[in-house]
């Protein structure tokens, strides 16, 4: 269940990695939100989702604590991208596009009845 909730707020940080020269595009901007309230994510594109989650809060956590260790403003700069950069590596490992991925956790953050969905899928795996 933790792995879900951090990989729904991380994928916030994703997006915006990802995401920024999309943010210059107003027509892409105006457009995303609607194709993620319009779409439906198959059985295995959220078993996709719950295993990358999985993933992620273990690197979240190994990244948390080099955050909390680095020295200077630079080197926390560096250890985000470095997290953030593997985070993606997971998401693509599993199948999922990160833009999906990023849609799904906004879904599950406002959809209780598709977190729980997602939630029983991450315990079977």
């Amino acid at each position: 269940m933790t792995a879900l909730f951090s990989a729904a707020l991380l994928s916030a940080g994703l997006m915006a990695a990802t995401g920024a020269m999309a943010q210059d595009d107003p027509a892409t901007q105006a457009a995303q939100p609607q194709a993620q309230a319009a779409q439906n994510f198959s059985d295995d594109q959220l078993q996709q989702f719950a295993d990358a989650s999985q993933e992620i809060a273990a690197i979240s956590q190994e990244y948390t604590q080099r955050l909390q260790d680095a020295e200077d403003e630079a080197a926390q700069q560096e250890i985000r991208l470095e997290a953030n950069e593997r985070m993606v590596e997971e998401v693509e490992a599993t199948g999922l596009e990160v833009d999906t991925f990023n849609a799904i956790g906004q879904a599950i953050q406002q959809d209780p009845e598709l977190l729980e969905r997602v939630q029983a899928m991450a315990e079977q795996s």
